[in-house]
């Protein structure tokens, strides 16, 4: 019982003690809204009068599906995508796993999560104004990218609660196999708390655009945005919040843990391909609504997203498949499934700033460094990253990261960067935007990669990380979960 003792203490004391670090009053609905400015339709540029907050049922019924697919997503999607690629005798652990951090993170978020990434506070942490969601009601509203248009608070609570349940669970791809149930739920709290929330607020939380009236007010309103987003740092749908920030804790997990037993020395193939293939097609069906949904509006833009989500994954899947056949001789059906996921990771911080064009070339460069990456430089370096946590979501997220400010540039058919005080595009300088792109990866890799080993560290001394020989031999379904994922 030690381990969830140390649980329910930690938990405790993160919800109702001292961990914020920013206490601050209510926020206005508009500062509820904490994704980048993105260019939108004609509606978004009227004038700069006061216009009355509208909420459209079009847009509340889109988020609604949007919200339902991103689930799908993590479960099954995710952990049927994960399960597949481990022995058969860890499946069920691994199904667990994502299960249940889903579950707690969703509990967290309501609890803590929400108010700490989407209040205002300062450049790095928002307070605890809402914390157990308090003040917000059926009547509450959050902001969207266009002028006057609104969601129902609610469902934008929700929307954001699925991003902050997938991130974490993708990190256990990184050590599957090796590390027990208890020490993970401690780590994922830990992370989640100090990683996640940060990062969230750093990059995706602004004043909503009916603050930027005029040059003055935009610059009142900049002052108490997040970090990155302060930086310029442009980020549609999580490529540095979702992707970098779990694919480097993902990498120091792996570093910490160490190699499975048998770790280029005894056969570690994926059990169920079959299963991987219909866990990474339902995370593609998902991602439309990871993506598409990060518009906030079923608009033209929601379009152009989808358009490019559906692109960018075709073309890295290709990409995966081709550099697979000229290197190994054969092209794999993991090797398709990892180049599609590859591509959504790539497209999903450039997906509302690309053309079309721009995200067939993103996925392309994607799916083959990505292979590179979880062939050769794994290899190389010699770090067991079980299910290319990393080698997809780490370096898959920085080519994405960086490559926004490339699609985004009008030049190359991209959208270009909105200005909500001329209500027009901007003048775009790829040069400055690359900079600021770097800025948020950078950042990224470094928070993220302290957080992650101190928590570790934290975890390995309070109850230590890997699971004996002996159970990770006879596998962590019967000796962590008392069952067996197939009966034979």
């Amino acid at each position: 019982m030690k381990p969830f003792l140390h649980i329910f203490i930690l938990f405790t004391l993160l919800s109702f003690a001292g961990f914020s670090l920013a206490e601050t009053t209510a926020a206005s609905p508009a500062e509820s809204v904490a994704i980048e400015i993105v260019a939108t339709t004609p509606a978004a540029s009227a004038t700069a009068a006061v216009i009355p907050p509208t909420v459209d049922k079009g847009d509340t019924a889109w988020m609604i599906v949007a919200t339902v697919l991103v689930i799908l997503m993590v479960i099954p999607g995710l952990a049927l995508f994960y399960g597949g690629m481990v022995r058969a005798k860890n499946m069920l652990s691994v199904l667990m796993q994502v299960f249940v951090i889903f579950s707690m993170m969703a509990v967290l978020w309501a609890i803590y999560g929400y108010s700490v990434a989407f209040t205002e506070g300062n450049a790095f942490f928002g307070g605890l104004s809402k914390m157990f969601l308090k003040g917000i009601t059926p009547d509450s509203l959050a902001g969207t990218f266009s002028k006057g248009v609104y969601v129902p608070e609610f469902i934008y609570v929700a929307f954001q609660l699925t991003f902050s349940a997938i991130t974490p669970a993708l990190i256990i791809g990184a050590f599957a196999e090796r590390v027990k149930f208890s020490a993970i739920l401690v780590f994922m709290l830990l992370w989640f708390t100090f990683a996640y929330l940060p990062m969230a607020h750093m990059v995706w939380y602004w004043s909503g655009p009916d603050a930027y009236t005029d040059a003055a007010a935009a610059e009142t309103a900049g002052a108490t945005a997040g970090f990155l987003f302060q930086k310029g740092a442009l980020d549609f749908a999580g490529g540095t919040v979702v992707h970098i920030n779990a694919g480097i804790a993902g990498l120091i997990g792996c570093l910490i843990v160490g190699k499975r037993i048998g770790y280029k020395k005894e056969s570690l193939a994926p059990h169920s391909v079959t299963m991987t293939m219909i866990g990474a097609s339902l995370l593609w069906v998902g991602w439309f609504g990871f993506n598409a949904g990060s518009n906030l509006e079923a608009n033209g833009l929601a379009a152009l997203v989808f358009v490019n989500t559906l692109l960018a994954s075709a073309s890295a899947t290709l990409a995966w498949a081709v550099a697979e056949w000229i290197i190994r001789g054969k092209p794999s059906m993991l090797g398709g499934a990892s180049g599609a996921i590859a591509g959504l990771v790539a497209i999903t911080p450039a997906c509302g700033w690309s053309g079309p064009m721009g995200a067939i070339v993103l996925g392309l460069v994607a799916g083959a460094v990505c292979f590179w990456a979880v062939t050769s430089l794994k290899s190389k370096l010699g770090y067991d990253d079980s299910l290319d946590a990393f080698g997809v979501h780490g370096i898959g997220g920085i080519i994405g990261a960086l490559g926004t400010a490339i699609v985004a540039n009008p030049v190359l058919g991209g959208t270009g960067v909105w200005d909500y005080v001329t209500n027009d595009v901007a003048e775009y300088s790829l040069s400055t935007q690359f900079i600021s792109q770097l800025w948020g990866v950078m950042i990224c890799i470094i928070w993220s990669g302290t957080i992650s080993f101190i928590a570790f560290k934290f975890v390995d001394i309070m109850i230590g990380l890997r699971v004996t020989e002996e159970t990770e031999r006879q596998g962590l379904d019967i000796t962590e979960h008392g069952e067996k994922a197939y009966q034979i």
